[in-house]
């Protein structure tokens, strides 16, 4: 009997029930961890949930009639026109993901670095992940040529790989994907008969408007399905609701049937009271884009600020331009940290924030680099506040760093920087001069 596909706790669930565990103990810590939202539920969104309550049929496998239309709606006001009847709602973007592994099949293209749990879900499908590397300070994508000569090698080895993931904007980098290598990856993509599933649930999130994330259904619209959800836009994570955009195409109609039969088989049905405040969400009425500028401002402003002391600490930085995560690389202090302090990769890193610091990172083991990598994702979500109270001054407030709350957090950050890095510039040569 074949042995089952290892099954992992996901990285940053782990690091979130053990920050948990040492906060209760009566510990300092502080949560860089984790990609939860913290902020406060919209009233609105809360009503409608509410008013929902008494919502208890299972209703349609792929969703309602009204939320897969405020979905169309929502995909189309972003230049990709939807069919309703090609939307798949489910309890959350992630098993979404999941669903989609198991109605394309084979192996999974995967980026490195790329979010923690794509790798283990193409192994829980009954694939293996294909990992090709992303290009400089373009987070989320395999490089193009690399994803090519990947795919090509494992095919001549005998493997099956069917689809790439990407991420725009991207977890963990914080960094989006040029239009050119949208394009490139396109090409690859027909040529090499792949489906691209586009994860794009931080895609409002993206800090100029100007700049926004492009899906690459915009340059191979017939191969690539779309995910989103209200997890990080409207810090709705614990609602557990999110949607799938399949292409109108002969291949997206194929994948859609599977999607639905393995929807059909696992979840039956998303919660109906939830799928009823996502209809209006989705929607976009003016106070739900008005609190989602407000969550957007507040992330740009404190993860800048995590950012500016990261670097200033000597870590490299591809500047954040969307989320609410930043990826330092402490390379060019590896010599100084392996010296005084006894690493030599980025989990001994994170551990050593951890157990001397109480900061909870995360390794960028976590996201597919190799062992000897000195890169890890700090999350800077947690930081608005302990209460709901808090967390309104700090979506509300004209210099949210000012809050004293925000402020203990990022003086924390640099205290903790500082004492990590002090003994570094005692033995430079340079050090004491003005």
């Amino acid at each position: 009997m074949p042995a089952p596909a290892p099954v992992t706790m996901s990285a940053t669930l782990a690091a979130d029930e053990e920050l948990d565990r040492r906060r209760r103990a009566g510990e300092r810590v502080l949560s860089l961890a984790s990609g939860e939202i913290g902020l406060p539920v919209l009233p609105a969104l809360r009503e409608r949930l509410a008013a929902a309550a008494d919502r208890n049929a299972y209703g349609p496998v792929a969703g309602s009639a009204a939320l897969r239309t405020a979905a169309a709606g929502y995909w189309g006001r972003r230049g990709l026109p939807t069919d309703p009847g090609l939307v798949v709602c489910g309890p959350g973007s992630k098993p979404l993901l999941f669903a989609l592994m198991l109605a394309v099949g084979g192996d999974v293209v995967v980026p490195v670095p790329s979010w923690v749990s794509y790798a283990a879900q193409a192994e829980l499908a009954g694939g293996r992940p294909v990992p090709v590397p992303t290009p400089p300070g373009e987070g989320g994508v395999p490089d193009p040529a690399a994803l090519r000569e990947a795919v090509a090698l494992a095919r001549a080895a005998g493997r099956d790989p069917r689809c790439v993931v990407v991420t725009l904007p991207d977890n963990p980098t914080g960094t989006i994907a040029t239009p050119q290598t949208l394009r490139r990856l396109a090409r690859a993509a027909r040529d090499l008969d792949l489906v691209i599933v586009s994860d794009e649930i931080y895609c409002d999130l993206v800090f100029d408007s100007a700049h926004r994330a492009l899906s690459p259904a915009s340059f191979a619209p017939e191969r690539t399905v779309v995910t989103t959800g209200l997890t990080k836009n409207l810090a709705l994570g614990g609602w557990r609701t999110g949607v799938a955009r399949l292409p109108d195409s002969p291949l997206g109609r194929e994948v859609h049937t599977r999607l639905v039969g393995v929807a059909s088989q696992i979840w039956s049905s998303t919660a109906a009271p939830v799928q009823a405040a996502a209809a209006y969400a989705f929607e976009e009425p003016p106070e739900v884009v008005a609190h989602v500028a407000a969550c957007l401002r507040l992330h740009e402003v404190v993860v800048r600020a995590v950012a500016r002391r990261f670097a200033a600490a000597g870590a490299e930085l591809t500047p954040v331009r969307a989320t609410s995560y930043l990826y330092p690389d402490f390379e060019p202090l590896r010599g100084e940290l392996t010296r005084v302090h006894g690493v030599h990769d980025g989990g001994r890193l994170a551990a050593l924030f951890a157990e001397r610091y109480g900061v909870g990172l995360l390794p960028g083991t976590a996201f597919g680099e190799p062992a000897h990598s000195l890169r890890i994702r700090a999350a800077t979500s947690r930081l608005y506040g302990e209460t709901d109270a808090e967390r309104t001054a700090a979506l509300t407030a004209a210099d949210p760093l000012r809050l004293p709350w925000i402020s203990a957090s990022l003086d924390r950050v640099q205290e903790v920087l500082t004492d990590l890095t002090e003994p570094f510039a005692a033995r430079r040569p340079e050090a004491g001069r003005p």
